[in-house]
C-alpha cells in the first residue's frame, strides 16, 4: 500500500514532463530486464529439452549397432547409415579403445608369435603377444650359427657408434 502511494504522489506533484517521463523509463527499463530474463529462462529450458533428446536419440543409435540382427528392415538400416554422421568415427573408435578387453579378445591378442630383429645385437627375439620374449628350441648347431651372425651383428653396431662418436 504504501508503495502505490509514493506512486501515485510523484505523478501528482510532477509539474514537468520531463520527470514524469524519467519515471516511466525506468519503469520501461525494469521491464525491459524482467522480459529479458523470462528469455534466459525459456532458452535454458529448451537447450536443456534438446539435449536430453540428443542423449535419447544416441542411447537408441549405440542399441542399434549393439544388435546387428539380420532380420532388420531398409528403412532401419537406411537410418543407420545416417547415424555415424551424427557421431564421428574417431569419437566411436576411441570408446572403443578405452573400454576393457574381453578375455577372448585378450587370449586372441597374445596368441600372436611374430620373429622381431634386435638391431644392436643381430639377433631374432620371438615376441608373444604384447611383449613376452619366448626362447625358442634350436639345435646345436643352429645355436653356433647364430651366435656367430649375433656376435658379428654386435661389433658392426659398436663401430658404427664408435666412430660416429669421434667425429
Amino acid at each position: 500500500m504504501g508503495k502505490e502511494k509514493s506512486k501515485k504522489r510523484k505523478r501528482s506533484t510532477s509539474d514537468d514532463d520531463s520527470s514524469s517521463s524519467s519515471s516511466n523509463s525506468s519503469q520501461e527499463k525494469k521491464k525491459l530486464r524482467k522480459l529479458k530474463k523470462k528469455l534466459k529462462k525459456e532458452q535454458k529450458k529448451t537447450e536443456k529439452a534438446l539435449k536430453k533428446k540428443l542423449k535419447e536419440e544416441r542411447k537408441k543409435l549405440k542399441k542399434r549397432y549393439r544388435s546387428k540382427s539380420p532380420s532388420r528392415s531398409r528403412d532401419e538400416e537406411q537410418k543407420t547409415d545416417e547415424a555415424p554422421a551424427d557421431i564421428p568415427l574417431d569419437l566411436m573408435e576411441k570408446s572403443k579403445a578405452m573400454a576393457p578387453m574381453t578375455k577372448e579378445e585378450w587370449e586372441q591378442r597374445q596368441s600372436v608369435v611374430r620373429r622381431v630383429l634386435d638391431e644392436e645385437t643381430g639377433r631374432h627375439r620371438l615376441i608373444k603377444g604384447d611383449g613376452e620374449v619366448l626362447e625358442e628350441i634350436v639345435s646345436k648347431e643352429r645355436h653356433k650359427q647364430i651366435n656367430k651372425l649375433a656376435t658379428r651383428a654386435d661389433g658392426e653396431f659398436f663401430q658404427l657408434h664408435t666412430v660416429n662418436k669421434k667425429i
